[in-house]
């Protein structure tokens, strides 16, 4: 079994920073992709930041130069570093990974969310 847990949401004022952590653990064999998505109340899920295993980079327009994601592989954890939050950016964010299992199966898992609320 693989599994991803999250930690750091919670409230925040309109320009305050908040950083998020995802921890993979399990059969793992091999970890690509690593990324976080969100979903706000009435909107489609959207994806916030993504690194793959080579650290390459991909951003929302809408986060971009405000959040940092970044990867720890020795502990197979991915954060995002969220500054300058907007009250736009309350949602659940999700963490998603593409992991091979040690039974050679590879797909996308994700975290049960952790909810990001920015409001003065």
């Amino acid at each position: 079994q693989v599994q991803l847990v999250e930690s750091g949401g919670g409230l925040v004022q309109p320009g305050g920073s908040l950083r998020l952590s995802c921890a993979a653990s399990g059969s793992i064999s091999s970890i690509y992709a690593m990324g976080w998505y969100r979903m706000a109340p009435g909107k489609q899920r959207e994806l916030v930041a993504q690194t793959t295993s080579g650290d390459t980079t991909n951003y929302a327009d809408s986060v971009k130069g405000r959040f940092t994601i970044s990867r720890d592989s020795t502990k197979n954890t991915v954060y995002l570093q969220m500054n300058s939050l907007k009250p736009e950016d309350t949602a659940v964010y999700y963490c998603n990974a593409d992991i091979r299992s040690n039974w050679n199966t590879r797909r996308d898992y994700w975290g049960q969310g952790t909810q990001v609320t920015v409001s003065s």
